[in-house]
């Protein structure tokens, strides 16, 4: 699934191409994902500006003035940007391309979604009121996720600190790659009940969430399965992971090897020499 690192770096590749673009209509081929598609959504957009393209959580906003375009890439999907040259036509759309929003400008955001649990929505009014954003907890790489706020918000769970760094409400967008990378990179056992943790050693996972998020978006994210960028290119993230996906082999640090197991019906890697 694409996770923040991933959601950013598609925001980061289709920005450019959007930002003041009037929108000319949309086309719906498949309007069946997780939520359907607004049957006028066409009709909506037409003649619509894009006055921005930002990120909350895992959904990408695209604010049109008088409401904003959600977008979400769901377990499989990608947003790429295709422009027409002078005297060339566009691409044909292939099996899974089910949404493309065709702007002034010969330009086109082609929405792809294997798997159709992506979204399309449209709202109207303070998009953070939204119901699928309204109670969603802090951004990471913002000054709102910080050691003070996690730690007292853990004080009276029972819950693996693993499980809290991909709870949506205590803090957004750490999806089970990036929880595995972080809490190496602290030294924290991901099986450690999140209450037993000093406010110290929340500091340091503070930090560890943000340098592996930076690191990965700098990184163009991670492709382990479907995953592209505007352009059509991979992310290059994977090369550089410490535990995840590394059951069985030696830790690039200590040389024990790295345990597998399985939490909340998620994949867990850890070392149990560097992580306590």
């Amino acid at each position: 699934m694409p996770e923040l690192p991933e959601v950013e770096t598609t925001r980061r590749g289709i920005a450019p191409h959007l930002m003041g673009q009037e929108i000319a209509h949309a086309i719906i081929r498949n309007p069946s994902l997780r939520w359907p598609i607004l049957s006028d959504l066409s009709v909506i957009l037409a003649g619509l500006k894009i006055q921005a393209v930002t990120r909350r959580a895992k959904y990408l906003l695209l604010d049109c003035g008088s409401g904003t375009l959600i977008f979400h890439l769901g377990m499989s999907g990608s947003l790429r940007i295709l422009s027409v040259k002078l005297g060339c036509s566009i691409a044909a759309p292939e099996k899974h391309d089910h949404f493309d929003l065709v702007l002034g400008g010969r330009t086109i955001l082609r929405l792809r979604d294997p798997r159709r649990f992506g979204a399309v929505l449209w709202h109207e009014g303070d998009i953070l009121q939204h119901p699928l954003l309204v109670n969603l907890g802090p951004e990471p790489l913002t000054t709102d996720f910080n050691a003070k706020q996690l730690f007292e918000k853990t004080r009276e769970s029972h819950v693996s600190i693993k499980q809290t760094l991909m709870n949506s409400h205590m803090v957004v967008g750490i999806g089970n790659i990036y929880a595995n990378e972080a809490l190496f990179l602290a030294g924290i056992n991901p099986r450690i009940a999140a209450s037993r943790i000093a406010i110290t050693r929340y500091e340091r996972l503070v930090q560890a969430v943000k340098q592996t998020l930076q690191q990965a978006i700098e990184a163009g994210g991670s492709s382990l399965r479907d995953f592209v960028n505007s352009d059509g290119n991979p992310g290059y993230f994977q090369q550089c992971y410490g535990v995840y996906g590394r059951a069985g082999q030696c830790c690039k640090r200590c040389g024990h090897t790295i345990k597998q197991i399985k939490q909340n019906q998620r994949s867990s890697f850890y070392c149990p020499n560097c992580q306590h």
